[in-house]
């Protein structure tokens, strides 16, 4: 019971705007196993389309790419929103 009563005055005391900020500092991840995801679904039906061996590969490290960059995109607005 007292744990939770202090959990609630933590919690009361932390400003909104750092609850967004957490939430999409958690969301990271996800978005980039789903960018992923979608890029290596791609490539495989790529490679299996046009019979080659090389497209899933390529197709999914771009999809690393543009993860990390969307990644890197986001981490830069948070910093710039907190100064």
């Amino acid at each position: 019971m007292f744990r939770n009563l202090f959990f609630y005055i933590y919690l009361c005391g932390v400003k909104k705007n750092q609850y967004n900020k957490w939430l999409s500092l958690l969301t990271i991840p996800f978005q980039m196993a789903f960018v992923i995801f979608i890029f290596n679904y791609l490539g495989a039906f790529l490679d299996d389309k046009y019979q080659t061996n090389y497209l899933e590969n390529v197709i999914t490290l771009l999809g690393v790419f543009i993860s990390l960059y969307f990644v890197i995109k986001q981490v830069n607005q948070i910093n710039k929103e907190d100064s």
